[in-house]
């Protein structure tokens, strides 16, 4: 495989006034203090042997809780405009939970750094999964609630939210393959987890926009769905690959509608809940990372990126042949980028809100990680001629700050600008870093 990549030497293109600059960490990855809130699913998971690959948990991870004042310092100093960051529903239904946010948001905004929570990033409180978790529909309830009580006590301060990140990857993951927390492998009966998140977003969006909330979004992941060959066994595993990872979350969103055969299999009164799931959004959140190449089922287990990709489903996930890749072996393509957010421009047109890149980055080793800057490069220049095109993009946000505990991988993969030394918990900046902060100089 490639995995060099070269960074172009003319300088990155301008960006229009009043672009979001910023970085994403969650709650789970960076914490710790696990003793010092309630039990998500991710800590009976991981606590599960074989669960994850170095058999680490994040009781600790970056110890950010006790640790934020000096993660706000190296925010500052790297220039960004915004911070995204992950509310952990746990520690909010833990006494004084709350305190910790308000600590946080407190330190941002003097720093000058605009606080972007993130509800729920996958942590549920293993509470409320023994009642059935995603799979029932009163956690959807449960979710507004905890919505209302986070958005009454921050909302002074925070004006920028985003409801939920990557419910394809938590259904998918989480419920389908067992991959993730909470390690369930039902398959397709793990279609109404998708259905419920989609309806705690509605009714999230409510509550916020009770609250005094107008800036309000989603966190999505997407990526283009590239056919293995124009074969018509391939060309149907890859459009049915396509409807469940990228218009199963964006239509019903977007449009108030599931992709055709798709609302029939999920519970409840689908058309009543699709009217408060399609809530009109301020802005629509990307997490890009790279297209997937799909064919015809293999008749096999596939191994990719660090998943099983089951024999039985209806498509096989296949590598991208002569593209670099990152250390987690993922395929880096920048025009992928592009090609994504015009195909939404292009199929949902005023449907569609602004569009902020809620993350987008790597995993490479080493404090002068080159590869990660050329990553950056590319992808930050594909992104402006999708803006180019006509796509209204208003952010950008970098996925990490810092290295983390990269769920069942663990610690193995970094994706941060920072470096974490997970015995002594020391913060080094990397090169990126110095890179991303003159980016950053050079757009103002």
């Amino acid at each position: 495989m490639i995995r060099r990549m070269a960074t172009q030497e003319h300088p990155l293109p301008q960006f229009p006034a009043g672009f979001l600059w910023g970085v994403s960490t969650s709650a789970h990855q960076i914490e710790g203090a696990a003793d010092e809130r309630e039990r998500s699913v991710w800590d009976t998971f991981t606590a599960e042997p074989g669960r994850v690959k170095d058999g680490s948990t994040a009781a600790v991870a970056c110890d950010h809780y006790h640790r934020y004042r000096e993660d706000v310092a190296l925010l500052a100093g790297l220039g960004v405009d915004a911070y995204r960051f992950s509310i952990s529903w746990p520690r909010v239904r833990s006494e004084g939970g709350l305190d910790f946010y308000d600590r946080l948001v407190d330190e941002l905004v003097a720093a000058g750094v605009r606080p972007v929570p993130t509800l729920f990033h996958w942590d549920l409180p293993m509470a409320l999964h023994e009642k059935g978790g995603w799979l029932e529909r009163d956690t959807a309830s449960r979710f507004a609630e905890y919505v209302s009580l986070v958005a009454d006590r921050l909302g002074d301060r925070v004006k920028k939210w985003i409801t939920l990140n990557e419910p394809a990857e938590h259904t998918l993951f989480g419920h389908a393959l067992g991959a993730h927390a909470p390690g369930k492998k039902l398959m397709f009966d793990a279609l109404p987890v998708a259905h419920h998140q989609l309806l705690g977003h509605g009714l999230a969006v409510q509550a916020l926009r009770a609250s005094g909330a107008t800036d309000i979004g989603i966190a999505n992941s997407h990526g283009p769905t590239w056919p293995a060959s124009q074969e018509q066994p391939d060309l149907e595993a890859a459009d049915f690959y396509d409807l469940l990872l990228n218009r199963l979350f964006a239509d019903p969103v977007l449009l108030g509608e599931y992709p055709s055969g798709l609302g029939e299999l999920m519970p409840g009164d689908v058309a009543a809940d699709l009217k408060i799931i399609s809530e009109p959004l301020d802005f629509y959140g990307v997490n890009y990372y790279a297209p997937t190449r799909v064919g015809a089922p293999q008749g096999e287990d596939i191994e990719f990126g660090g998943l099983t990709i089951p024999a039985e489903l209806p498509f096989s996930v296949q590598e991208i042949e002569n593209v670099p890749v990152t250390d987690f072996g993922w395929p880096v393509v920048p025009e992928g980028l592009t090609e994504l957010l015009t195909a939404f421009h292009d199929r949902y047109g005023d449907r569609l809100p602004p569009v902020v890149i809620t993350e987008n980055g790597c995993s490479y080793q080493g404090v002068d990680d080159q590869d990660r800057i050329a990553y950056l490069d590319g992808h930050i220049r594909a992104l402006h001629q999708a803006v180019e095109a006509g796509v209204d993009v208003r952010g950008y946000f970098v996925w990490s700050l810092m290295d983390n505990f990269e769920w069942a991988e663990g610690y193995a993969r970094r994706f941060g600008l920072v470096h974490v030394d997970f015995e002594t918990l020391a913060r080094t900046p990397k090169a990126s870093y110095a890179w991303f902060q003159e980016l950053l100089r050079a757009q103002r």
